[in-house]
């Protein structure tokens, strides 16, 4: 059986997964089989994945189907012990394939784990986080769980295949952000924990799906996909509590924002804020204008 079977997917990321791939496949020791899903890119990241690496298992998609949906497709074809989750926007750093089958190898009570995150300057980056989007309003609902790692960021992350099958993959309702925070979750759910298998470094850019989008789209895409791991995993009264805090955050933070716009130092900066908070307003309209009542209120929509 191969060791690990590698799946990386991509949108537009011709300049970025030439690298990624080379310092993938450049591992010693790791008897690895690698998948490239293109999700329509239209910059030539497809023709760039089969010209330089043929020995790469290439899937085009004819739309952009999400992240988790094209994560999935792959998952079929995988003949590895471990599979790894890996952003084009990544470098494998020497040894840390290695380390990170070798600490699921070690561990078996762990059911994905992710390494250590850093910048392409060597700064730290966000690895891990132990709380749940939400978990402050349902606390009762993550006890008694196995380990302390709520879940870990999706730029990389390593799980043994069988997990991963019993679990049924990535949730496809989650296109793009939240889908490793509903897969971890779910991985605790079934009596596994989550790991941080620290050894193991990647260099992960990050943002690059999302570069060329405007602020408020950005935010849109965020908070719709809170709404699904809401909608997923609270009863609708702590739902219901959850968006009354959010409106009354957003509403109050927009008032003061344009009131104090005048006097800013940075204009640019004030307005992403202001996307950011129009774009929870309008995306809590959307969500409660098709859900129950019984679940959401019904918000008038912010101008």
């Amino acid at each position: 059986m191969t060791d690990l079977s590698v799946i990386i997917v991509t949108y537009n990321s011709a300049g970025l997964i030439g690298p990624c791939l080379d310092s993938l496949l450049d591992a010693p020791g790791m008897e690895l089989e690698a998948f490239v899903v293109d999700n329509a890119s239209a910059d030539g990241t497809a023709a760039a994945v089969r010209r330089r690496f043929p020995e790469v298992s290439l899937i085009q998609n004819p739309a952009n189907r999400g992240f988790g949906a094209a994560n999935n497709m792959a998952l079929p074809q995988c003949g590895g012990r471990h599979i790894l989750f890996l952003n084009p926007d990544t470098l494998v750093r020497p040894g840390a394939l290695a380390a990170m089958s070798a600490f699921l190898d070690n561990h078996p009570q762990v059911g994905l784990a992710g390494p250590r995150l850093v910048y392409p300057d060597g700064r730290p980056q966000e690895s891990v986080s132990h709380r749940y989007l939400g978990q402050k309003y349902a606390p009762e609902r993550y006890r008694g769980f196995r380990g302390e790692i709520a879940w870990v960021m999706g730029a990389c992350m390593i799980a043994p295949a069988g997990v991963v099958r019993h679990v049924g993959g990535f949730d496809e309702r989650f296109f793009l952000y939240g889908e490793e925070e509903d897969l971890c979750l779910r991985i605790r759910q079934a009596g596994w924990e989550i790991g941080f298998a620290g050894e193991a470094v990647v260099v992960h850019v990050g943002g690059h799906s999302e570069a060329d989008s405007p602020s408020y789209d950005v935010w849109r895409r965020k908070f719709l996909a809170e709404y699904v791991f809401y909608g997923k995993h609270y009863p609708p009264a702590v739902i219901r509590r959850i968006t009354r805090d959010h409106l009354l955050k957003a509403r109050w933070r927009i008032a003061t924002l344009r009131l104090l716009r005048p006097f800013a130092g940075s204009r640019e900066r004030t307005e992403a804020k202001l996307a950011k908070y129009r774009a929870l307003c309008d995306t809590i309209a959307d969500v409660s204008a098709s859900a129950d009542e019984t679940v959401l209120p019904k918000p008038k929509k912010n101008s």
